[in-house]
């Protein structure tokens, strides 16, 4: 039987605003608004790069050339340990735990993220002891430490392939430096969880391909939008006109939020259905 229910978040601006942003401003660059439009958007638009080694890059260019102090883990670190979160976002997860716990206490459930941002941050903010695993963008540390090339570049797509990670168990330390083991193919009775009792959310365009692939497969695809980048509501209703999701909300966990609420009762019927079906697997 598959007991375990994965919770499944984007990071920047899903729980948190922009952490790579924030970064940029913490190392005191003067106009973050324009790193990113003229310095990354000319190298989608004009050169054809994808956007999430463009920003990679150019972050790195920022360094060598003085506009930002060298980008050290230390430094990435230390950001995460400050950087602000989504209201509510700290107390979700024992919220989660405790209704899937009110509904089957047979039922797991698990937390993780899946980011296009950067890992070194992530890592280290006051919520990373919550996840089960983590995966987003990597640099690569030169011999003085400093960041000098992606070593990871998660997007789109890429984001799917980590949800067949927790598909099929291939979470934690002993399965890293392992990137073909994904690919092997699993009978469904191994399969650790089932897509279908995977929630996602997320608030990006990054994060279509995931909201896709779990509304194929029977899984629960919710989009939320930051209420201060209004910039961003008409990219995040769009999700629901073009069908990719059912639920979009504001990025407010608080208790008392519709985001809270619905978050709540996603993960206490996944766990009622599975005490269902545990009952008729029994005979």
């Amino acid at each position: 039987m598959h007991e375990t229910i994965a919770v499944v978040f984007d990071f920047d601006d899903t729980l948190a605003p922009d952490t790579t942003s924030g970064f940029l401003r913490h190392c005191g660059l003067d106009d973050v608004g324009r790193f990113w439009k003229e310095r990354v958007d000319p190298l989608i638009t004009r050169d054809d790069w994808d956007p999430v080694p463009a920003y990679l890059h150019e972050m790195i260019a920022a360094a060598r050339d003085g506009r930002l102090p060298p980008i050290t883990r230390e430094r990435l670190a230390q950001w995460g340990g400050e950087a602000p979160l989504h209201p509510g976002v700290e107390t979700l997860f024992p919220r989660l735990r405790s209704a899937a716990r009110e509904a089957n206490p047979s039922v797991k459930v698990e937390f993780y993220v899946i980011s296009s941002g950067i890992g070194d941050v992530l890592r280290h903010t006051r919520i990373a002891h919550e996840l089960t695993d983590l995966w987003a963008s990597e640099f690569h540390y030169d011999e003085q430490g400093h960041a000098s090339f992606p070593r990871r570049i998660i997007s789109f797509t890429d984001k799917t392939r980590y949800l067949f990670h927790v598909q099929k168990g291939l979470v934690g330390a002993q399965h890293r430096g392992k990137p073909f083991e994904v690919n092997r193919k699993l009978p469904a009775d191994r399969l650790r969880v089932p897509l279908s009792q995977m929630i996602f959310v997320g608030d990006g365009y990054t994060d279509i391909p995931c909201f896709s692939l779990l509304k194929q497969h029977g899984g629960m695809p919710i989009a939320v939008y930051d209420r201060q980048r209004e910039e961003k509501w008409g990219s995040a209703f769009q999700f629901v006109r073009d069908g990719r999701v059912a639920n979009l909300h504001s990025a407010n966990y608080r208790e008392d939020s519709d985001l809270s609420t619905f978050l709540v009762m996603a993960v206490r019927s996944l766990a009622t259905d599975i005490a269902l079906t545990a009952r008729t697997y029994q005979g």
